[in-house]
């Protein structure tokens, strides 16, 4: 196993026979977020990076900047892919962070990590982005999980006098609810070159 700070590995690897194809890092934003992901994810295929802040800008600088910056570094060395893409650890490479401002920053500022120096990353189709729902709506029967305002609109229409939660952040989702985000029911959004 690998000693990274703020890094907890998952126990099976991309291109292992077993569970290999399953193999996720989540990319998240500050503790909160990833305690919550810690104690929901499943410890054989989901792996978790947790930032401790807002990552380098990296756009139009050498690739030895990586190695001046501790986060970026690590970030690298858990992926596996210092030299190429052939020694990927994980098949999903999913950025987890918060759907406001901040979040969004973080989000641009790891795609021109992966962009500037590791394209074929995102090129062959392993760079991800969670969806996270933005609205909990709930009576003492029923719980919805709205990811739009639409969602929210509809949920509202169907539960009768319900109870709005406005997620501000992934660590204010608890780790029991979290872990339906992360399971079957996954959304994730597959980045593309178009996408961005």
């Amino acid at each position: 196993a690998i000693k990274i700070p703020h890094f907890k590995d998952c126990k099976f690897h991309f291109g292992q026979k077993k569970l290999g194809d399953e193999s996720t890092i989540f990319i998240t934003e500050g503790p909160s977020a990833a305690g919550s992901m810690v104690s929901a994810r499943d410890p054989l295929t989901q792996s978790i990076f947790g930032l401790k802040g807002v990552p380098l800008n990296v756009f139009g600088r050498p690739k030895a900047v990586i190695y001046k910056n501790e986060e970026l570094y690590n970030l690298m060395m858990a992926l596996g892919i210092e030299d190429s893409i052939e020694h990927l650890r994980f098949n999903k490479v999913v950025i987890a962070t918060d759907a406001d401002y901040d979040g969004y920053h973080i989000r641009n500022l790891l795609m021109t990590f992966f962009l500037t120096y590791f394209e074929e990353l995102v090129l062959s189709g392993h760079v991800y982005i969670l969806e996270t729902p933005l609205f909990r709506v709930r009576n003492n029967k029923e719980t919805a999980y709205c990811y739009s305002e639409r969602e929210r609109d509809r949920a509202l229409k169907k539960i009768r006098n319900p109870e709005v939660t406005r997620f501000k952040g992934l660590g204010e989702i608890s780790p029991k609810e979290f872990g339906q985000f992360i399971g079957p029911d996954i959304r994730l959004v597959k980045v593309t070159i178009k996408s961005i």
